[in-house]
């Protein structure tokens, strides 16, 4: 099981269209299997949001961890899986977001909820594959009707 344990930006650059999140060593981390694997900026180094839509544009990205000698690589559409990556991207990135000025409480409950519902949805499709994984008929086909 693959789980976000750090996500700090090394440095935020915000241009007209876009939220730069550079990542530097020692400031992103995941467990794979309970081992923690550290960030290292071998191919991609920062994850790119749209200002306006709040979706991530470097999806075919490949970001790779190290732990030890041994390098595990992850491309941007395996992270955006992990909830807590989501969460901790879009609380890095949610203050330059453009339109958020005047955002009111019930804004903030309608994003809040619209993660959630994203996050629901990704949470049932794993278990639609856990599901076909093991051969299991009767969950494949009441978890298909809740999509």
């Amino acid at each position: 099981m693959v789980t976000v344990k750090e996500l700090k930006p090394y440095h935020i650059k915000v241009d007209k269209d876009y939220v730069h999140v550079i990542l530097a060593y020692n400031y992103f981390a995941v467990c794979v299997d309970e081992e923690v694997y550290e960030f290292v900026p071998v191919k991609a180094k920062e994850i790119k949001v749209d200002r306006k839509t709040k979706r991530i544009k470097n999806m075919g990205d490949t970001f790779a961890f190290q732990k030890g000698k041994s390098i595990i690589q992850f491309t941007m559409a395996d992270l955006i899986y992990l909830p807590e990556f989501l969460i901790q991207l879009h609380t890095i990135a949610g203050p330059y977001y453009i339109g958020d000025e005047n955002k009111t409480a019930i804004d903030t409950n309608m994003d809040n909820q619209a993660i959630m519902d994203e996050l629901e949805q990704q949470n049932i499709k794993r278990l639609i594959d856990k599901a076909l994984d093991e051969n299991d008929e009767d969950a494949f086909y009441s978890l298909v009707k809740l999509l």
